[in-house]
């Protein structure tokens, strides 16, 4: 098939480096201009650069509702549309203009986790497995139907970075599978039940700051979830931020007052957790490396000379 690739980051390089592999012929490319957004410099492979290395015509956009770009597609004559981290609408005249649509390819495994940073939610949330999903492009975002889909596990001490890692790797499958399928001729494809469908927006500041109200279980998730290279969660100590690179549950159970810096534990030091941590029934936050806001990483053991004092949610 002639394809249109719309795409950004190291998802869209990846995807149109499948496509180049393939024997479908990639006819256009449609990208994002380079960005100095801190998520969008992360995993910031160029698509333009790649399409550029392979001769293939490349067209730069914020958002998809130009006429010229328009003109564009309908001289490009493309059976389909394929796009992976587009970050803006694009709309039915555009979706629509192939003859076979537009496929859309996600990093969740849908109808859960559409729209932004889906690992990331994924991972704060505690689900055991995660995946990449190509889906038809409708009306409605990451809403249509499903073409093909590929899950991996969530490991007990995974990352956000790893299911990256793990995630990419389903790219080049997933969306060449998918498109073998609809070249073969089928049009019929997996509905999505929307009573489970879950929306989930970008990350930003408040997403990282570390709240002792939430259990320890859920607080080592999200240090998890904002490994390197995404920026790491952050609380305050004595009025100055303070992030924390590693952290574990903690054996024992501690009670007081969530925030507490309260006792050396292994290679940690325990911070009180959760809102009912008065009861003595939780596990503390065992933080076992930090980074002070002067940029110096270092062991909590290190950095707590004396237990006592509280960290906070804010200076």
């Amino acid at each position: 098939m002639r394809v249109v690739m719309f795409g950004y980051q190291t998802w869209g390089h990846r995807t149109l480096q499948a496509l180049l592999d393939s024997d479908h012929e990639v006819v256009m490319v449609v990208t994002h201009p380079k960005s100095e957004h801190a998520y969008e410099k992360i995993w910031s492979d160029s698509v333009a650069d790649l399409a550029a290395d392979h001769e293939v015509p490349v067209v730069i956009r914020n958002r998809p509702d130009d006429e010229e770009l328009l003109t564009l597609l309908k001289e490009a004559d493309p059976d389909i549309i394929v796009a992976n981290n587009w970050r803006t609408w694009i709309p039915p005249r555009v979706y629509s203009l192939p003859r076979r649509g537009t496929l859309n390819v996600h990093d969740s495994l849908l109808p859960k986790y559409a729209g932004f940073s889906p690992l990331i939610w994924a991972l704060v949330n505690g689900e055991k497995e995660v995946g990449v999903t190509a889906h038809m492009m409708n009306e409605e975002l990451d809403a249509g139907d499903i073409v093909a889909q590929r899950a991996v596990p969530v490991g007990p001490s995974d990352t956000a970075t790893d299911l990256f890692h793990k995630t990419v790797d389903l790219i080049a499958p997933v969306t060449i599978g998918a498109l073998d399928l609809i070249a073969s001729g089928q049009t019929e494809f997996t509905r999505q039940d929307r009573s489970e469908a879950t929306f989930f927006h970008k990350r930003a500041e408040d997403d990282i700051r570390i709240d002792w109200n939430w259990p320890a279980e859920d607080l080592e998730r999200l240090i998890r979830a904002q490994s390197a290279p995404y920026p790491a969660a952050f609380t305050h100590h004595r009025g100055r931020r303070l992030e924390v690179l590693g952290a574990v549950v903690s054996q024992n159970r501690y009670g007081g007052t969530p925030g507490r810096v309260f006792y050396r534990e292994g290679d940690g030091v325990v911070i009180v957790a959760g809102a009912d941590a008065r009861t003595g029934r939780n596990h503390g936050l065992a933080i076992t490396r930090v980074r002070t806001d002067d940029g110096r990483e270092l062991p909590a053991t290190e950095y707590f000379t004396a237990m006592g004092g509280y960290l906070t949610t804010h200076p």
